[in-house]
């Protein structure tokens, strides 16, 4: 799932560098690789606060507002995350816990994790019993067969296409506004669903994690508006939501913890304050003052902030930088010149300063320099050996060369955009590209508009910081979005932002999905990810970690592996919840 980057600052490079001079080494995770070495000072794999008592009001300080709350439309980390843990259920979810644990899958409104048949064509899921909504209503499955249909509606853009990749019989289905469903999705019975799919799909029981498989009566349908109101199946409702400043979510009194296990839902009420300044967030969370103990931030510790967080073990003690296992790219627009010609896109390979890009975004301790599309979660924890070889920083003789041979030897112009919180890395872009003439011209938009302003492709940017993470633990849910044409969308385009289209590609795409053996799959998988760097269509720069804070109030916290190192909600809550004012 695609998702937003952080503002960062070069400028402040060398007081992180000082300030983790004087850490202590960090705690290593259970993801089997112990002590991680560039990330001193923070513990991970560990839970902040402890175990969190029942009550009082947890605040979220935030940036920016949610991308999409609509199920069918929300696939934005850390978006996803917060729908999914606190306001509807799907019908299989992670578990909550930290580190390797957190990347197992249990049942959610399924009784199971699904039952196959027809050789893997074949799903059969059986809700549980006694699963009802905030009103009281008995949750259907004709609500999850009806949301997955939703999500084929063209004005309801932006979600997981899982449905569309996977389920028979759905060419030229544009959803169940109209009136029109699916034959490939039957449910026979309220508490029994069917899913027939176009090809076996052994790790289907993870696909419906996505919120695309979470339940909304026909009889709630809003079309566009739904984003303001979806109506919960989870522990919380929507009491008010003024978009851009503030969400306010109070208990769903009909939701029953016996038939979810994972969801512990301690705070009473959840706070979502928007709008505010990334380093606002940091100082009033550092001092945790009155609400503000009580406060996790939503997007990433700024690093003017890091200096004041890591020489200091009380505080230190409260962040959070789990791996995100995500790839940050530079996306290059194929579908149009200059970006339509692969010596030029090569040439962008070797002019681009990724250790530039390490110091913009934080620096070397919340970042690896990428050397694949594919990360190295999926990749057997090892980083791939880049294909275009020379130093991190930069090879400016060898891209003057492919410049030259693509008849641009004095560069050329073009443009990126990116959020306002990512200027400063595009400056670090510009800086790097003007060494081999590459005039780069920088145009910035609201972060909670970013992903459909890239992705309307029709007046797409040149170029456009994007970054993917994998929604489980497969290839299959990596290269194929980012980089199958046959996804591309002309609204909502949320994968392929470089407009890639390669038929070669796409059949070999096709023949390792057919793979009966996982194993052989993900080795082919590998393989691909190299040969589409061949082609450039982006560049991967990053591997990063996520910095959050907590206020001093804070208990069960932790970077959850399969939300992209964003605290996991459905386990968060306050050590003493008399301190807060709910």
């Amino acid at each position: 799932m695609s998702r937003r980057t952080r503002a960062l600052s070069v400028s402040l490079s060398a007081s992180l560098s000082l300030a983790l001079l004087g850490a202590c080494t960090t705690q290593g995770g259970d993801d089997g690789r112990g002590p991680d070495k560039r990330q001193p000072g923070v513990a991970t794999g560990t839970v902040i606060g402890g175990t969190p008592k029942r009550g009082g009001t947890l605040t979220v300080l935030s940036n920016q507002d949610f991308a999409h709350l609509d199920p069918a439309r929300n696939w934005v980390m850390p978006t996803m995350d917060f729908g999914t843990r606190l306001i509807y259920r799907t019908l299989t979810t992670f578990r909550a816990a930290p580190g390797k644990k957190g990347s197992e899958i249990v049942p959610d409104l399924a009784t199971d994790l699904g039952r196959s048949s027809d050789g893997g064509r074949t799903w059969t899921f059986t809700l549980k019993s006694g699963l009802v909504y905030e009103d009281g209503t008995p949750i259907r499955a004709r609500d999850i067969k009806y949301n997955v249909e939703r999500s084929f509606a063209p004005d309801l853009a932006g979600g997981p296409d899982y449905a569309q990749r996977y389920l028979a019989g759905t060419e030229g289905y544009a959803g169940p506004l109209d009136g029109k469903h699916l034959d490939s999705i039957r449910t026979p019975d309220d508490r029994t669903i069917v899913f027939s799919l176009r090809r076996p799909v052994a790790e289907f029981s993870y696909t419906v994690t996505l919120p695309t498989f979470s339940p909304v009566p026909e009889s709630r349908e809003k079309g566009v508006q739904y984003d303001l109101r979806p109506f919960s199946s989870g522990p919380y409702r929507i009491e008010s939501y003024a978009r851009g400043k503030k969400l306010v979510l109070g208990r769903n009194p009909h939701w029953d913890a016996a038939t979810d296990p994972v969801r512990k839902a301690y705070p009473d009420r959840i706070v979502v304050i928007q709008g505010l300044k990334g380093g606002q967030i940091d100082d009033r969370i550092i001092e945790s003052a009155g609400a503000d103990a009580s406060a996790v931030e939503w997007s990433d510790l700024q690093p003017s902030s890091v200096a004041k967080v890591l020489p200091k073990p009380a505080i230190r003690q409260r962040l959070s930088a789990e791996r995100t296992g995500c790839t940050d790219m530079l996306a290059l627009n194929t579908s149009r010149a200059p970006f339509d010609d692969p010596k030029l896109r090569q040439a962008m390979q070797y002019a681009v300063d990724k250790e530039a890009q390490v110091t913009a975004n934080g620096g070397p301790a919340l970042n690896d320099v990428a050397t694949g599309y594919l990360p190295p979660s999926l990749t057997g924890g090892r980083p791939a050996d880049p294909v275009h070889d020379g130093p991190a920083t930069g090879d400016v003789k060898k891209a003057e060369k492919l410049l030259a041979d693509a008849g641009r030897k004095d560069g050329f112009d073009t443009t990126i955009t990116v959020s306002t919180g990512d200027k400063t890395r595009a400056e670090a872009l510009q800086q790097s590209l003007a060494r081999v003439g590459i005039r780069l011209r920088i145009e910035t938009v609201d972060p909670s508009v970013y992903y459909d302003t890239i992705g309307d492709t029709a007046n797409a940017p040149d170029m456009a910081i994007s970054g993917w993470c994998p929604d489980y633990p497969s290839a299959a849910t990596f290269l194929p979005f980012v980089f199958d044409g046959r996804t591309i969308k002309p609204k909502g385009n949320q994968g392929n932002v470089s407009q890639f289209r390669d038929k070669a590609v796409e059949k070999r795409m096709d023949e390792i999905a057919a793979m009966p053996d996982a194993a052989a799959a993900n080795e082919a998988w590998t393989a691909l990810d190299r040969e589409i760097q061949r082609t450039s269509p982006a560049i991967p720069l990053l591997w990063e970690r996520k910095p959050l804070l907590v206020g001093d109030n804070i208990a069960g916290a932790f970077g959850h592996p399969s939300w992209t190192g964003q605290f996991d909600f459905a386990v968060i809550g306050l050590k003493d919840p008399s301190r807060t004012n709910g």
